[in-house]
């Protein structure tokens, strides 16, 4: 299944009534790649370095000391509303000396995440899988021929003294009609084996 997340890391700043936000994001494929993102670019010395991220359905926001909800999940909703996975976002605020209130506290970290994220180069991530696909020789023609319809690599292939096998990396999403088709295509003599995820 394909995702879409950022292509490189990127970064944004706003000024809302002398306080000052950057916004600084980056693609990550696991929660300690997060944590480690956030922990690199928190500025010490601002008043606030609040963040969230979103991986598949994993997801975590810290608010970082501003009143619960006006930060964390504010810059949770621009990632989710960018239609983006894999993504972290860190917003740090310096403060300038006149309150935002609830409101618009929402509306700068929410609105200089969203700011980051329209700017920020994206692209398709596709999820792969590989798989091992044992056939009788007969139907070698069948398989081979089936594999660019259904975006599938071969990575590999083997002959025993009565069938053949062939390693393949596949799009996950186009596993099962892959499947389908050849089922089909060899009258159920082609079989799928050892199925995992493949980079």
């Amino acid at each position: 299944m394909a995702r879409r997340t950022l292509a490189a890391p990127a970064h944004a700043a706003l000024e809302v009534r002398h306080s000052r936000f950057i916004a600084q994001a980056a693609p990550i494929d696991t929660p300690a790649a997060a944590l480690r993102f956030v922990a690199t670019v928190s500025d010490p010395a601002a008043t606030h370095n609040c963040w969230a991220y979103r991986i598949g359905s994993e997801y975590r926001s810290s608010d970082d000391g501003e009143p619960g909800g006006t930060a964390g999940r504010p810059i949770l909703a621009a990632i989710d509303g960018h239609g983006l996975d894999g993504v972290v976002v860190v917003v740090t605020r310096w403060y300038g000396g006149i309150n935002l209130g609830a409101g618009g506290l929402v509306r700068a970290y929410g609105g200089c995440a969203a700011s980051c994220l329209r700017e920020a180069p994206t692209l398709e991530h596709v999820e792969w899988v590989a798989a091992r696909i044992r056939y009788a020789f007969v139907d070698t023609g069948a398989v081979h021929a089936a594999l660019p319809a259904f975006g599938a690599e071969r990575l590999g292939e083997h002959y025993g003294t009565e069938d053949a096998s062939l390693d393949i990396r596949i799009p996950a999403g186009e596993l099962a009609a892959l499947k389908a088709h050849l089922r089909d295509a060899t009258r159920n003599r082609a079989c799928f084996e050892e199925t995992f995820p493949h980079a």
